[in-house]
């Protein structure tokens, strides 16, 4: 809107009365100020509908037109997609074969690596939070935890005894920690995961299972333990566990490998299809330059002493790799909502030639 553009916004299937709820909030704003609420417009349903907006040669990026969709934008400048790889990859050759143009934040599959001269009071807390925080459920949550080895047995200690003390329930209750996943297709993803981890030899530490002993009334929710997994290989490029690494589980899961040296943990944290977010604990220069060097993390927020799921908002948000590319928020963000041209006004008595080439025909 900033960038003078009309928003269509087609959320996901399982979130009409939310989408329909901010619509109205953010119409509201827009009439208050004599702008027409259908600037901020919405369509609800199904895939068809998605395919039809994502498809439209009306909606191109530029043209004061944005699609959102599922998250999924439409400007006619361009359509912006919140979602997984899977579907990302279906919009993203669909708007490209009509020429629009796209944007995406896809899968996550963030790491968090910790030093063993890291603030582990600090580091603790963080990754509990990007871990287990909105059930797993944010794009930047942690999914991956590389620990040195001369740490790891302490943090993990107490890393459980953190997992233990959260309290699962209702999320309208202000000291409920973790509510439930968003639908029963999530439930069966986190079982997946987790028989896939078992199946290949993995220890499971902590969870693995839904929630039991909860209210009556919330007996039949979509709720699971938030999991600590040590997969039988650490290595996400070779052994039975590598897919276990490199597939985004948008659910509590977080696998836990241990390393040696530096170069070995960036080596993972770069070794996934992914690359969204990533976070090193250290207090060491020489790391950190390492860590946000060429030679360091690929990922399109890196973060030092910050959990993956931090407070980044200010700066451009978004992920390369199989994450899409795609960069909002920031101070380059509306550029992304525009559509350019180069404009040359010539006011001199002579007509200049491309490099200033000599093309007299006297």
């Amino acid at each position: 809107m900033a960038a003078g553009n009309a928003t269509l916004w087609k959320p996901a299937p399982s979130t009409p009365l939310c989408a329909v709820a901010v619509t109205k909030i953010v119409s509201g704003v827009l009439e208050k100020n004599g702008i027409d609420g259908a600037v901020a417009s919405l369509v609800c349903g199904g895939k068809d509908v998605g395919e039809t907006v994502v498809s439209s040669k009306d909606i191109d990026m530029g043209e004061t037109y944005l699609v959102i969709i599922a998250i999924t934008y439409t400007h006619k400048v361009a359509v912006s997609f919140t979602g997984s790889e899977t579907i990302g990859k279906i919009v993203g050759r669909t708007v490209q074969n009509r020429f629009g143009k796209v944007l995406l934040e896809l899968g996550g599959n963030n790491a968090v690596i910790v030093m063993p001269d890291a603030d582990l009071s600090l580091a603790l807390p963080s990754v509990l939070f990007s871990s287990v925080g909105t059930a797993g459920q944010r794009c930047t949550s942690t999914r991956r935890l590389y620990l040195h080895r001369s740490i790891a047995n302490e943090f993990l200690e107490k890393l459980q005894k953190a997992y233990n003390t959260v309290r699962i329930g209702d999320p309208l209750i202000s000291s409920t920690l973790m509510g439930p996943l968003h639908s029963t297709q999530a439930v069966d993803t986190y079982h997946n995961a987790i028989k896939s981890l078992q199946s290949t030899g993995a220890e499971i530490l902590l969870g693995g299972k839904s929630a039991s002993g909860l209210p009556e009334a919330l007996g039949s929710g979509n709720f699971v333990l938030p999991t600590i997994a040590i997969p039988s290989s650490p290595s996400p490029v070779e052994g039975s566990s590598s897919s276990i690494w490199t597939t985004e589980t948008f659910a509590p899961v977080l696998n836990v490998a241990v390393f040696d040296e530096l170069e070995q943990a960036i080596e993972w944290n770069n070794a996934v299809p992914q690359g969204l977010s990533s976070s090193l604990w250290t207090r060491d220069i020489r790391n950190i330059g390492k860590w946000m060097g060429p030679a360091g993390s690929d990922t399109g927020i890196v973060n030092v002493n910050v959990g993956t799921s931090g407070a980044e908002i200010g700066a451009p948000f978004g992920g390369n790799k199989s994450t899409g590319w795609g960069r909002e928020s920031g101070g380059d963000a509306w550029k992304q909502y525009v559509r350019w041209s180069s404009c040359t006004i010539n006011f001199s008595n002579e007509a200049p030639l491309a490099q200033g080439v000599n093309f007299d025909t006297s």
